[in-house]
């Protein structure tokens, strides 16, 4: 009988060792998931407002050319917004890069350290 009741408690404490350890697991990819989240938010956020402010270039650029009056004025609009319009989206590319880049590190960190402590 002892025998029994020593393998019952060791299959007892095994089942408690997983279930700790796919609770930890869950917490882990619930906290991941959040970071992952926030990260995305961030990066909508982004968007919107190099949305609106690319906008806003393009009305400006137009009512230039509105204004001009000879053809070498139009050409030199077309040529700053075409340059403005290029040096913004490469900044803002890069600026995404890195908030990917970030979000991927803040949502891996979690399961990181989830996996060292059961390790």
């Amino acid at each position: 009988m002892s025998e029994t009741k020593r393998m019952a408690d060791e299959v007892n404490r095994i089942g408690q060792q997983a279930q700790e350890r796919f609770q930890t697991g869950f917490e882990a990819a619930s906290r991941s998931l959040s970071e992952a989240n926030k990260g995305f938010q961030a990066m909508a956020d982004e968007l919107t407002d190099f949305s609106k402010s690319r906008w806003e270039a393009v009305f400006q650029a137009w009512e230039q050319l509105l204004r001009v009056r000879h053809l070498g004025d139009v050409v030199e609009v077309q040529t700053r917004y075409a340059q403005r319009a290029y040096d913004a989206y490469m900044s803002e590319m890069s600026k995404l890069g890195e908030m990917y880049l970030g979000t991927a590190r803040n949502a891996a960190s979690p399961v990181k350290e989830s996996s060292r402590r059961l390790s």
